[in-house]
């Protein structure tokens, strides 16, 4: 059934491919959510149900047609259902990160100027309500916590509503979304996307995104605000008529992702690190190694770690958002589990290239997508694209789109090379490399990532910007943190004396510095993707950096 649509034109939007569904199997799981041990399940039909009831309070509402409608909202069945509501009710959907303050999402409110907002699965959702501006209204979903009496309620709307009559279609120019970014250089910008860009990236990559599965299964935990999760899970799944799953809490994730076992996975390198160390506390590398080496047992031990991590079924498992070491890449491979690196961001709808499973080139992020254009600037080798699902903008932000879209091409910020065998690598942000107190320039990313293979730190930022050498400041990992500090501080010294040689002169690293408190999304060190927010925490240290500097050790303890 998941071929129904493979013929179909290239603007076939999501709604199309909703109502085909919606209309062909109705009875058929959509969306499952967990609840402890049990299921509450959404069909294609009780999805439109509640979708299309949704639609019919959002049109009474008597806003501007294409009007923009907020979701703020940890992953859940509703947040779906929810979006489908704003596509077809003739809206605009801006969803929001779950975790930002109300410092932030006031920003972002004002920004879009959007009238309604829906509210869903969070964590302190009082402390979040102060963002809101007063003459919003808010819809909350049902399940996921007390009930706010300032907000209408979602299961009020089902009782007092009908569903909406007729199927509004979007045209292909339609904007589809606002996608705002994380926000790692300052304030977020909202990504205009039309109903086209999406359509286009849909058909261009279906043979590698495996839309030719007789049944596809996701597994939904990355923020469904981001790209990479909207477009591989929600989008996905509602062009192939598949099945999303959810992650309940982060208790019960090892146990949600083992039912879902999901065809396709994607998975951010923190999370790949976590398997990894989870892994080695059952089985440490030396007994792991052993076994691999015996044959009908090595392939028994690669079953067993498949099924574990509920992967036993997946056959298109990515990683993106951040650079991927390449020993991790490695290890996973030696255990059956092949993880292709994806590339791209908001701007390009994540869809610039991705590893080949059958032609793998270590160091690389893959080959460019068909429809996919590539130049490099030959001063800052910083990377442009051409491609049919380019973002139209940057909502209300005209000048900032003008950087950007250049006579039809998107400067990606990244910095990076195409070799000879049409491989993308990424070398860096143009915006991150800085001066040293030489006058020679310094990429942090690429040093950062020799850093990568140290299973003991967590988090990297290279910093020096007025200092003669760069500075490594890392947070530990859980493993790192277990061991005591002179076996932390040789393996930091070992991994520093390694990389050196392979950097240019200016840029090797001079200390290490292993700072107390970990980067958040609460403290600010981190975006809601994860991403380190590199000023910030250069700010945060700078002041202690020449005094660092100036020790004697080469490892430095805050």
């Amino acid at each position: 059934m998941n071929t129904e649509l493979t013929n179909a034109l290239a603007t076939v939007t999501l709604v199309d491919a909703f109502y085909q569904y919606e209309q062909t199997r109705p009875d058929d799981i959509f969306l499952r959510q967990p609840v402890g041990d049990t299921f509450i399940d959404f069909s294609w039909a009780e999805t439109g149900r509640q979708a299309r009831i949704l639609a019919t309070y959002l049109q009474s509402l008597d806003l501007p047609p294409g009007s923009p409608v907020g979701l703020i909202s940890k992953n859940c069945a509703h947040w779906i259902i929810a979006d489908l509501a704003i596509m077809i009710s003739g809206h605009v959907s801006v969803p929001f990160y779950a975790t930002l303050t109300a410092d932030q999402l006031r920003q972002v409110m004002q920004h879009s100027g959007c009238p309604v907002l829906f509210v869903g699965k969070l964590d302190d959702w009082p402390a979040t309500k102060a963002g809101v501006p007063t003459d919003v209204i808010g819809i909350q979903f049902p399940e996921y916590g007390p009930i706010d009496p300032d907000l209408v309620q979602w299961n009020d709307i089902l009782d007092r509503y009908r569903p909406m009559t007729g199927t509004f279609r979007p045209a292909p120019d339609d904007l589809f979304t606002i996608i705002y970014t994380s926000g790692t250089t300052g304030n977020p910008k909202g990504v205009m996307m039309q109903y086209r860009a999406m359509a286009e990236a849909i058909e261009k990559t279906r043979p590698m995104l495996r839309h030719d599965l007789p049944e596809t299964r996701f597994f939904s935990y990355l923020p469904l605000c981001h790209i990479a999760e909207r477009n591989l899970v929600e989008a996905t799944c509602l062009m192939t008529g598949g099945t999303i799953y959810f992650a309940e809490t982060l208790d019960s994730f090892a146990r949600n992702l083992a039912a879902a076992r999901p065809t396709h996975f994607l998975a951010v390198p923190r999370i790949w690190t976590k398997f990894q160390l989870g892994i080695l506390a059952k089985m440490p590398q030396k007994k792991l190694d052993l076994l691999l080496r015996i044959p009908i047992v090595s392939g028994l031990v690669k079953k067993k770690i498949r099924e574990g991590l509920g992967l036993n079924e997946a056959k298109l498992i990515l990683t993106g958002a951040a650079p991927m070491p390449t020993s991790l890449i490695r290890w996973f491979r030696a255990l059956g589990i092949t993880i292709q690196e994806a590339y791209g961001m908001t701007e390009n709808l994540g869809a610039v290239s991705m590893m080949p499973p059958n032609q793998v080139k270590d160091g690389t992020v893959g080959k460019l997508y068909p429809g996919v254009e590539v130049k490099i600037d030959p001063v800052t080798g910083e990377i442009a694209m051409r491609s049919p699902w380019n973002m139209l903008g940057y909502y209300r932000e005209p000048e900032l789109t003008a950087q950007t879209l250049r006579d039809g091409w998107l400067y990606t910020g990244d910095v990076g090379e195409v070799d000879a065998d049409g491989f993308l690598k990424i070398t860096g942000r143009v915006k991150e490399m800085y001066k040293t107190a030489k006058g020679e320039y310094v990429a942090p990313a690429q040093i950062e990532f020799g850093f990568s293979d140290n299973n003991l730190i967590e988090q990297i930022c290279v910093a020096g910007q007025h200092l003669p050498q760069p500075v490594a400041l890392v947070v530990l990992s859980e493993l790192g943190r277990s061991v005591n500090r002179e076996q932390v501080t040789e393996s930091l010294s070992a991994t520093m004396n390694t990389l050196n040689p392979r950097l240019h002169a200016y840029e090797r690293v001079k200390k290490v510095v292993v700072v107390r408190d970990t980067w958040t999304v609460d403290n600010n060190m981190l975006t809601p993707t994860m991403k380190t927010k590199r000023n910030v925490v250069e700010a945060h240290y700078g002041p202690h950096l020449e005094h660092w500097y100036e020790r004697d050790e080469v490892v430095v303890w805050e």
